[in-house]
């Protein structure tokens, strides 16, 4: 989805050809981007023998949308269990910590 939003449109060649390597094979790409339009992050335009690709969910959306699922999935919908994880794999330090609980309790008090 970063190729797609950072081109706007394309076909799945335009797509393959600004990946960073290792590049998937492009079958790889256009089953992937097939299952992204089915299910609803993408639109396609039938040009020639080709579909041209574009999105239409915003990136903010669709990281709502992934980490709700990922949460889910992974840490059965405990965003507790998830930062835990974090803390243990020493991905997020102390300082970082405080930053979060800074910025739910301010949330909070609107």
């Amino acid at each position: 989805m970063q190729v797609i939003w950072q081109l706007k449109q394309g076909f799945i060649k335009d797509f393959l050809e600004e990946m960073p390597a290792p590049k998937p094979p492009y079958t790889t790409l256009a089953s992937t981007v097939k299952n992204l339009e089915k299910k609803g992050y993408l639109k396609s335009e039938k040009l020639a023998n080709s579909y041209r690709y574009s999105p239409i969910i915003k990136a903010e959306e669709y990281k709502r949308k992934f980490m709700k699922g990922f949460v889910s999935d992974y840490f059965k919908n405990s965003y507790k269990d998830l930062v835990e994880f974090f803390a243990k794999e020493e991905k997020i330090s102390a300082e970082d910590l405080k930053e979060i609980i800074n910025l739910i309790e301010k949330n909070n008090k609107k």
